[in-house]
């Protein structure tokens, strides 16, 4: 597997396309990791800061997410270097997809990532540059569909993804009109724990599980956990979380889901965050989701996390631990030897997976043949790495085994 690894992370990527914003001190990349199958996907994120090994990285694990979710194609990721809070935020977005369009129309497709929205910012955006939806470029890459099957599969696309939930079980209210794309990645988070439990062995209701991010993933992850009988012990946000040792309700947590301010936890005794990243660490929780920023892990977190009792994690964020390495950096290494670690390729790649799904030809569009669907997925990624090698430990590097043998 190290071979595998080290001779994929070596690779250069096949295209870095880079940006300089004229009106503001903006810089992007794009970086598409290969064409393999025609084609490369990868959504467009934005944070003060950051640099093309990010991007490069992401690309990378892009690639190796695809071996699980489908299609077929190559990893690629798109960055932007500026504040999401500047009021200029829009200008530079629309800048960077006029130029970037090119490459969205022929073999590239984007999604929303990291401060920036789908719905609200990357598909109208796009649109504005003549590209028919953020994934086109892999329609005409990839699928090489007729111009009848093309429209009636963007089509598809398009209201797939902002499709409202009808369904009590996967939305936390069906009258504030959540969508696939705000449920879909914390549900497969959730739904890798519950399938873990179920293949390695034991019953994941009752366990104790403490969520890293109150965002978009990490409250869905804890809204579903919550669902399945898990008791949520502990939550830390940016600015500080909350704990209960005994657990919290499932309709506690489904409020706390629900009052959240945008990607923030608001909940009354917050504790502040210093003294709750000191507390937390410790109070003995059997599952952990990271579900934050990439890289905020560390070796101290896991050591008392699994000097407490920990089981099994389940990464909601892309490369959650303080590795500087691409991949399977020391900390994540020395994590998969001592407990069940499901890397983030598998337990977070629903949304990669919504994709592929409604690219196919005629899908059903029901919210339980959606879920479902991501829920096989995961399943099987795990099925695959447990068949491989029993063990609950070394899970990562098993899967990631399995997945780098398709791309080297």
């Amino acid at each position: 597997m190290k071979e595998l690894l080290k001779k994929f992370e070596d690779k250069t990527p096949e295209i870095v396309f880079n940006w300089k914003d004229a009106e503001t001190e903006a810089e992007g990349w794009t970086v598409i990791n290969s064409l393999r199958g025609g084609a490369a996907g990868g959504g467009t994120r934005m944070r003060k800061g950051l640099d093309m090994n990010e991007v490069l990285s992401l690309a990378k694990t892009m690639e190796v997410k695809f071996s699980v979710s489908g299609p077929a194609i190559g990893g690629a990721k798109s960055g932007i270097n500026f504040d999401p809070n500047d009021p200029r935020k829009k200008g530079v977005l629309q800048r960077w997809y006029k130029a970037v369009s090119p490459l969205l129309k022929s073999y590239y497709g984007t999604g929303g990532d990291l401060n920036v929205d789908e719905i609200h910012e990357v598909i109208p955006f796009t649109e504005e540059c003549g590209v028919w939806h953020p994934q086109e470029g892999v329609f005409n890459g990839h699928f090489k569909p007729t111009e009848a099957d093309k429209i009636n599969r963007i089509g598809q696309l398009r209201q797939g993804v902002i499709k409202v939930i009808e369904n009590p079980k996967f939305s936390p209210d069906v009258l504030r009109k959540y969508t696939i794309a705000d449920m879909i990645t914390g549900y497969g988070v959730a739904e890798a724990v519950r399938h873990y439990y179920h293949i390695y062995g034991g019953d994941v209701k009752g366990k104790k599980a403490i969520v890293q991010g109150f965002g978009n993933v990490g409250s869905a992850a804890a809204f579903y956990l919550a669902e399945m009988g898990v008791k949520i012990i502990g939550i830390i946000d940016r600015d500080g979380g909350i704990i209960n040792e005994e657990g919290y309700t499932f309709e506690e947590i489904k409020s706390l889901f629900l009052n959240k301010d945008g990607n923030k936890l608001v909940a009354q005794n917050m504790i502040p965050f210093e003294e709750i990243n000191q507390r937390i660490w410790t109070l003995g929780a059997d599952i952990f989701t990271p579900c934050a920023a990439s890289r905020l892990v560390t070796k101290n977190q896991i050591d008392n996390l699994i000097n407490n009792g920990l089981e099994v994690i389940s990464c909601g964020a892309n490369v959650p631990f303080a590795d500087k390495e691409i991949f399977f950096g020391s900390i994540m290494e020395e994590t998969d030897s001592k407990v069940s670690l499901i890397p983030d390729f598998i337990s977070n790649c629903g949304m990669a997976r919504v994709f592929a799904y409604f690219m196919e030809k005629k899908v059903q569009m029901t919210d339980e043949a959606i879920f479902s669907d991501i829920s096989e997925i995961i399943k099987t990624a795990l099925e695959k790495a447990h068949n491989l090698n029993a063990d609950k430990k070394n899970i990562s590097a098993t899967a990631f085994e399995i997945a780098l043998k398709q791309l080297v």
